[in-house]
C-alpha cells in the first residue's frame, strides 16, 4: 500500500479538484441576472428563521455542516434551526420534521433529502406556502422547485474511487461496494459513478453490493460476511463515513488491513487515523462546512427575492492519501488533531 508506484497512481488522479458551477457567488450578483427563487420579501428588521434539516445528526459530516450553517447564521443575525431524523435515514421522520417547520412558518428551508422521491411533495408544499427551499448534499427528483442544489459531484466521486481502487490492485481482482441508503440521491449517485468507473477495467469483478443504512455496526457485519464469502477479495469502496469506519474495523479485526485496499468517503477522526496507519488507502473528502454555510447564505437570498446565480453548485471534492494528508489545503478539510 505504501509503495511509491501505487501512491504515484493515486496522486495522478488526486490532482482533480472539482470546481463550482453556480448558486452562491462571492461577488455581488446583478439583480437582473441568475435565478430568482419563490418566497415572500423579508420584513425589514425581522430576524429570519431558517430550518436546516439533514439526514441525521450523529455523524461528523453533519456536525461539520451544522457548524458551517450556524457560522453563516451568526454572521447575518439569522436563527438556524438545525435538525435531522433519528435514526439517520428515517424517511417518515424527516418528512414530519419538514412538515412541522412549514407549519411553524419558518422563512426558509435547507434540506438534505433522505429519499429523492419521498421528499418531493413536502418540498413542493413548502414552496407553495412561500417558503423557499435549498437542497444540500442529497437532492430530490424535481429540479425545478428548489431554488438551488449544493452538493458534491457524487457521480464523479464514485468514478474517481473506482479509478484509484483499480490502480491500487493492479487493475484486476475482486472488489466490493458498501453503499448507504438506496433511494438517497448522494448514495445512488456514488454507486452509479463507481459502477461506471469499473466498466473501464474488464479484469475487475464486483462480487458484492451491500446497503448499511449508514450504520457502523452494520458495515462491520456486512464486511465480515463479504470477506467470508470472498477470501480472495482485493478491494472495498465504502461510500460514507460509517461505512469507512465499519469496513476498516472489520479489516483490522481480521488483520487484513495490510492486504485489502479500502477507499472511503468522508473524514471522521477514525477514518483519518485509519488513513495514517494504512488501513484506508484514500479518502474522498467533501466540504460539508461549505455546504452548510452556502446553504444558509443562498436561502437568505431566496427569501429576500435576490438573484442567486445558477441552480447547481458543485461544492468540491479532494482525494486524500497518506502522502498528501498533511498538505495545508488538505488539513483545512480534516478534523483537528
Amino acid at each position: 500500500m505504501r509503495q511509491g508506484m501505487r501512491y504515484a497512481g493515486i496522486a495522478a488522479v488526486a490532482a482533480i479538484s472539482l470546481t463550482a458551477l453556480g448558486c452562491p457567488k462571492d461577488e455581488a450578483v446583478p439583480p437582473t441576472g441568475g435565478v430568482s427563487a419563490p418566497g415572500k420579501p423579508a420584513d425589514a428588521g425581522k430576524r429570519l428563521k431558517i430550518s436546516f434539516i439533514v439526514k441525521g445528526t450523529a455523524n461528523s459530516f453533519w456536525k461539520t455542516m451544522q457548524a458551517g450553517a450556524e457560522a453563516a447564521g451568526k454572521e447575518d443575525n439569522v436563527d438556524v434551526l438545525f435538525d435531522g431524523p433519528n435514526p439517520e435515514g428515517d424517511i417518515p421522520n424527516q418528512i414530519s420534521l419538514v412538515e412541522t417547520q412549514v407549519t411553524n412558518k419558518v422563512d426558509g428551508l435547507v434540506l438534505a433529502a433522505t429519499d429523492a422521491n419521498s421528499l418531493i411533495k413536502p418540498v413542493q408544499e413548502a414552496v407553495k406556502k412561500g417558503i423557499p427551499v435549498v437542497m444540500v448534499d442529497s437532492g430530490i427528483n424535481d429540479k425545478d422547485t428548489p431554488s438551488c442544489y449544493i452538493a458534491t459531484d457524487n457521480v464523479k466521486g464514485g468514478e474517481l474511487a473506482a479509478d484509484n481502487l483499480a490502480k491500487s490492485i493492479g487493475e484486476k481482482g475482486k472488489v466490493a461496494l458498501l453503499s448507504m441508503l438506496k433511494g438517497a440521491a448522494s448514495s445512488d449517485q456514488r454507486d452509479e459513478g463507481f459502477l461506471a468507473g469499473l466498466k473501464k477495467y474488464p479484469n475487475i469483478t464486483l462480487v458484492a453490493t451491500q446497503y448499511t443504512q449508514n450504520k457502523v455496526e452494520t458495515a462491520v457485519e456486512q464486511t465480515n460476511n463479504i470477506l467470508t464469502a470472498n477470501p480472495d477479495l482485493a478491494g472495498i469502496f465504502s461510500t460514507s463515513e460509517a461505512n469507512g469506519v465499519g469496513a476498516g474495523n472489520a479489516l483490522k479485526q481480521r488483520k487484513l488491513n495490510a492486504k485489502i485496499k479500502l477507499i472511503a468517503f468522508d473524514t471522521s477522526k477514525e477514518e483519518v487515523a485509519d488513513l495514517a496507519d494504512g488501513t484506508i488507502l484514500a479518502l474522498m473528502v467533501q466540504d460539508p462546512y461549505q455546504m452548510g454555510y452556502k446553504g444558509v447564505k443562498t436561502v437568505e437570498k431566496a427569501i429576500k427575492k435576490e438573484a442567486i446565480g445558477e441552480k447547481v453548485l458543485d461544492s468540491g471534492l479532494k482525494i486524500v492519501t497518506k502522502a498528501n494528508m498533511n498538505d495545508p489545503d488538505i488539513l483545512k478539510l480534516l478534523p483537528p488533531k
